[in-house]
Order: structure tokens, then C-alpha cells, then sequence
């Protein structure tokens, strides 16, 4: 494991805005800064990055944490990997300590493929430029297709020698293990026995993650038989599922960032001529069809995406589906068509970029104009045929989840294809009902319930009280502990005034009480904020940071949601209109933290008489430890009552 000193090291350096950066766009709003949840979809942004405070939330889904967390949570990384992505982006060395098996198995299995995928990939780059082969096959191919140096070092490519297994050979013998390079797909292990490289005698373009390590590997044969595949690809593996991964997009998130749209090409060539030729913003599907994960994967950086397809492209036609699926994620859309006979690199490599990027501006289309143009020739003169482009056309708009784009669109097509435009609305909103595709009639089912909830809650939390369960009641405290444990509140003790602290009342009766919170994430709070408060004055705030950068990620993600978790009550727009006064939490400390205590208290009681009468159920219980057990409850039934009594309401 990593040791404390190195971690607190990363936490102190890492900037947390330019950590989220590198996968999510955001823009600055007042001190902080907000985006479009990365790990849900959504319209408006809800997620809200706090650089004074170490931390982020979305305020939609309601995952919170620090840096390290959000790697961890983005990129499925285990606590000490998403250090050590951090790490590496500041170039702060790891000191480990001896981990224990658990810890070895958890990790290492991840870690080892892809340390073997960086081996492979500094293997094939080394094969390319130092051996005889690799320059006269792999490096003279490349410089053949105008791939400059300067490329073919950015994008890390590479050779695989045609020697059968060469590269497994030599990584056996550098101690990397069989299981792992098979694993990644790296090496096929035959039937015969000995071994074969999936790569051999193959071009190689390595496919990076967002954060830049090397997941997966594309090869291009060099061979001129048919029967062999152009293009193979790395296998699906615990490190690399290919619907999730974009070529090129570690290289051109910041420029796609910059300029707020991204082009979407085919190939890896594509995206290095483009790369080449001055246009950054370039990403690929490598060849698969587009998926939903890679456009959110886009749709992280922005909303804005030019599709290119080739000039003399055959499915052309099929192609345009992914435009459905990219409207449905809400995206704003436009398309480009090559001259014929040019796809992406050719047609980058015989153009500066000026001319790339002037050729883009001139002959972007919508969708609909696009799509019209291309499908008309065929509905000329064919009433039937020019109903079912209307359709289509009708189709496409359907997805749009946004009402207003979406009616624009509407009038857009009403004008091209001279038809009214009711009859289009009409159409477009069939569709959507049909498709049970009416998001925005999901969307308004969502907020009313939600709007319920918060106005339940808010009933119950102005009450006093915050739910009955044990978790929710320890999430309470533990909120009080941390936000308002160093403030004194006034507490009525019959007929005389006493103030008291929060952080002393609530420790002193679980202390008398001989109670300890039983859910693992709040006990981990307490005993951390019992240490703290020990060794300060019970007036002294304890700094957030003992908790958000706590080295336990769940903590981290606990004290973010509590910090930054709403006023408990909701002021209602009808009582604001009559002038009512709408505490804020703090100032019901004096009611709200006393009556948490006493729930807590009750919630815990009620926990074990659940837990003894299930005792009783037991066919084989003997009769002495029966009456020991109703004795037992009947106890706790009385403390329950008192409890009661003191809440002047039935505890249920």
C-alpha cells in the first residue's frame, strides 16, 4: 500500500479542477466551477466543483468526493490506481508499503495487464525504429501514408515483428506472466502448445484511456492476402471494452474542450492526417459501430459533433442510424461528406489546414438538410417513396429529446419538403409516444415525484426528526458532528436556559448509552472525529479537509454528501409569499440535535427487539433462554415507552 506521507502529498498537490478537467468540461461559475454529470445524463448541469473546498457533487444523482474519488469512480480504479493516476499527472514519485494478500489480489491483477499492455506498447515502438524489419516494413509504410515522425511518436506506433511469437517470447523472458498476456489478448496460446502473437507482423496504434495509459492495441497486416484481416484488435478484457473507448480522444480532449465541438472520422489513420494536418478535435470509432457509452464518452467535453463520412462511402445509408443515436443523447449534430473517391486522410494529406478547416465550414450540414439531399434523388417522382423519406426524416427528429430543437427542426423540414407543418408535429409526437420515447413527459414524472420527497422530508426534518432507521439517524448525527460539532446551542432544562455543545451532547449520550454507530462509513466518521475532538477544544471547528481527504474513499464520499447536503428544511414559495420565518439548520440545532439523539436512541432499541424476537421464532429454543428473552423485551419495551413519552408522540 501506499504510504500516508505520499498520499497526503498527492491530496496537497492535486488541483481538483484540473483533475476533473481531463475528463469533463467545465465552466467557471461564480468561485466554482459546474458541468453535465458525467455519470448520468442530463440537460442541466447539476455537478458543481468547489476548488476551495477540495471537492465535487452532483446535485442531480448525488455522487460526491475529491479528486482521487472521482478518478476512482470514472475510470473503476481501485483506491490506490486512481492515486497513482494522480500521481503521475504531477509527477510525484510512489512510496508503497508491504500490502497484504487481499490487497495484492485486489489490485494487482488489473495493474499487471496493463503494465503488460505497456510493455507491449514500448516493445512494438522500439521494434519499429531499431530493427531491420520494423524500419523496412512498418516505418517506411507509415512515412509511405505521410505520417510524420512527429506523429508516429505522439501516437506511440509501433511493429509487431512477423515472427510468430517474438513478442511473447520476449516478454516471458522480462517476467512478465503467460496468464496476463493472454488475458489482454497480446498472446494466443496454441492448442499444440508454444505460443502466437495476435500483432505479428502488423502496424501497431495503440487505444489509450482518457487519462493516457495504453488499454487495448489495433494491428495492420502488411500482407497483401486477401484471406488475412486488415485490421485485428485487442479482445474485450477486464481493461478494455471497446464500446467505451474512443481512438484518439486522450489527444484531443483539449482541443475538443477549446473549440466546444468534436469530429467523429472512422480510422486510426483518419485521426492522425487530421491530427497532422492542424485539426485536433478528432476522434474515432475505430471501425465499430458508434455506441451510446462513446457518445457520452464525447458528450462529457461537449455537445457539439461533426460526423465526416467518406466521399464514395457504400453504407452510407446504414451509417446514418448512429445519427439517430446521437440526436437521442441529445447532442447537437452536423455531417460532412468528402469528395468522392477521399475519405478523411487522404483528403487531410493533400489539404493545408486552412483549406481542412475551411472545407468543414463550407459543407457542414444539419442532419435533416444532409439526410434530404442524400435520400430526394431516390423519391423523385414517387409519392410513395417521398412519404417514407418524410418518415425517416420524422424519425430522426423524434429522438431529439430537447422540445425546442426539436420544433425547429420540425419547421426546418416542413419548409424543405413542402409539407405542413401541424401534420410534421402531429407525426413527430406519434412517434415519441410510440417509441415510448417521451423524455421530457419522464422527465416531469421525475420531478414531481421528487418534488414529493423533498417536501416529505422536509415536513419530517422541520419536525425534528429525520426517519426512524438506524442509518439514516447515525448520517444525521454524524452531519451534526462534523458541520456544527465545535457550536453551543441552547437547551430548555425544565425552567432554566443551559447551553450546551453539539459535539459534547451527542458523544456523551452514546458514551452513557454504551452505543456505537453499526453502519461501517458513519462509525468510520466518529471514531476519526472522537480522535480529533480529543486532542482539540470542543469550541474549535475541525477542518473539513480530516474528512473529505480522509484515506478511506467511502468516508471521502460521506463527508462530501454531508457537507454539502441542503439546508434540512426546504422553505416552501408559499410561505416565503406570507413572510413566515424559515429557520436554517443551524438554528435548529437546540431542537433538532437533542430529538436526533433520542430517535438514534429509540432506532437502536428497536433494532434489537427485532433481533431477540427473531431468537424467539427458533422452533428449538429451550424454555429458560424463551422467558430470559421476553424478559428481555419487555425491558426495552419500557425504555421505548419513556423514550416516547419524552418525544410526546408514539415511536413506531
Amino acid at each position: 500500500m501506499i504510504d500516508r506521507a505520499t498520499i497526503d502529498r498527492i491530496y496537497a498537490t492535486a488541483d481538483i479542477v484540473e483533475v476533473i478537467s481531463d475528463y469533463v468540461t467545465l465552466r467557471k461559475k461564480g468561485v466554482n466551477y459546474q458541468a453535465c454529470c458525467p455519470f448520468h445524463n442530463e440537460k442541466t448541469p447539476s455537478f458543481v466543483v468547489s476548488p476551495t473546498k477540495g471537492v465535487y457533487k452532483c446535485f442531480g444523482c448525488g455522487k460526491g468526493g475529491n479528486a482521487i474519488t472521482f478518478v476512482m469512480e470514472h475510470e473503476s480504479l481501485s483506491y490506490v490506481e486512481a492515486l497513482k493516476v494522480v500521481a503521475r499527472k504531477y509527477g510525484i514519485e510512489v512510496q508503497e508499503r508491504e500490502m497484504t494478500n487481499e490487497d495484492k489480489e485486489r489490485e494487482n491483477r488489473r495493474e499487471s495487464m496493463m503494465a503488460v499492455n505497456d510493455f507491449a506498447a514500448k516493445y512494438f515502438v522500439n521494434e519499429m525504429h531499431r530493427t531491420d524489419e520494423g524500419r523496412s516494413v512498418a516505418l517506411s509504410y507509415l512515412r509511405g501514408r505521410g505520417v510524420s515522425d512527429e506523429m508516429i511518436a505522439r501516437f506511440q506506433l509501433g511493429y509487431c515483428p512477423s515472427a510468430g511469437d517474438a513478442m511473447s517470447r520476449e516478454a516471458l523472458a522480462k517476467g512478465y506472466k503467460e496468464e496476463f498476456l493472454v488475458d489482454t489478448g497480446l498472446t494466443i496460446k496454441r492448442e499444440t502448445g508454444g505460443y502466437y502473437d495476435r500483432f505479428c507482423g502488423r502496424v501497431i496504434f495503440p487505444v489509450h484511456t482518457v487519462s493516457g495509459r495504453v488499454t487495448a492495441f489495433g494491428g495492420r497486416t502488411m500482407r497483401s492476402d486477401k484471406n488475412v484481416a486488415k485490421y485485428v484488435n485487442s479482445p474485450e478484457s477486464e481493461v478494455y471494452s471497446k464500446k467505451n473507448v474512443l481512438y484518439g480522444l486522450f489527444f484531443a480532449k483539449k482541443a475538443i474542450q477549446q473549440q466546444d465541438y468534436a469530429i467523429m472520422v472512422e480510422g486510426y489513420l483518419d485521426v492522425i492526417s487530421m491530427h497532422q494536418a492542424g485539426i485536433e478535435n478528432v476522434v474515432a470509432s475505430s471501425g465499430t459501430s458508434l455506441t451510446v457509452e462513446q457518445i457520452q464518452l464525447i458528450k462529457r467535453f461537449t455537445r457539439n459533433m461533426t460526423v465526416i463520412y467518406d466521399g464514395d462511402s457504400a453504407g452510407l445509408k446504414a451509417s446514418l442510424r448512429g445519427i439517430d443515436m446521437i440526436l437521442r443523447e441529445g447532442m447537437n449534430v452536423r455531417v460532412v461528406q468528402l469528395p468522392e473517391g477521399d475519405d478523411p486522410d487522404t483528403f487531410a494529406r493533400r489539404h493545408t489546414s486552412d483549406q481542412l478547416k475551411a472545407y468543414i465550414a463550407d459543407n457542414e450540414r444539419d442532419f435533416i438538410t444532409f439526410k434530404a439531399n442524400l435520400l430526394m434523388a431516390e423519391a423523385a417522382g414517387d409519392p410513395i417513396k417521398r412519404a417514407g423519406l418524410i418518415g425517416n426524416i420524422v424519425t430522426s427528429i423524434a429522438q431529439i429529446p430537447d422540445p425546442i430543437p426539436r420544433a425547429v427542426y420540425v419547421k426546418e423540414c416542413a419548409e424543405l419538403m413542402q409539407i405542413d407543418e401541424q401534420v410534421l408535429l402531429a407525426e413527430v409526437a406519434r412517434k415519441r409516444v410510440t417509441a415510448s420515447n417521451d423524455k421530457e413527459a419522464t422527465e416531469f414524472i421525475r420531478r414531481q415525484q421528487s418534488y414529493i420527497r423533498e417536501q416529505k422530508s422536509a415536513e419530517r426534518r422541520y419536525d425534528g426528526a429525520v426517519g426512524s432507521s438506524v442509518e439514516s439517524l447515525e448520517r444525521e448525527l454524524s452531519k451534526y458532528l462534523i458541520k456544527y460539532g465545535h457550536c453551543d446551542f441552547d437547551f430548555k432544562e425544565g425552567r432554566e436556559i443551559v447551553q450546551l455543545n453539539v459535539a459534547e451532547t451527542i458523544l456523551g449520550d452514546l458514551e452513557i448509552n454504551e452505543l456505537e454507530f453499526r453502519t461501517p462509513v458513519y462509525y468510520n466518521i466518529l471514531q476519526t472525529f472522537r480522535t480529533l475532538f480529543d486532542e482539540s477544544e470542543p469550541t474549535r471547528e475541525i477542518p473539513q479537509y480530516h474528512f473529505i481527504n480522509h484515506p478511506d474513499p467511502e468516508v471521502c464520499k460521506a463527508a462530501v454528501d454531508l457537507y454539502t447536503s441542503e439546508e434540512n428544511y426546504v422553505a416552501s414559495k408559499i410561505w416565503e409569499l406570507h413572510d413566515m420565518n424559515v429557520e436554517s439548520e443551524q438554528e435548529r440545532l437546540s431542537t433538532a440535535v437533542p430529538r436526533a439523539v433520542i430517535l438514534y436512541k429509540a432506532a437502536v432499541i428497536k433494532s434489537i427487539i427485532a433481533d431477540l424476537t427473531e431468537e424467539l421464532k427458533k422452533s428449538d429454543i429451550d424454555e429458560n433462554l424463551q422467558m430470559e428473552l421476553l424478559h428481555k423485551i419487555s425491558i426495552l419495551n419500557d425504555e421505548r415507552r419513556k423514550i416516547s413519552d419524552q418525544l410526546e408522540r408514539p415511536v413506531l
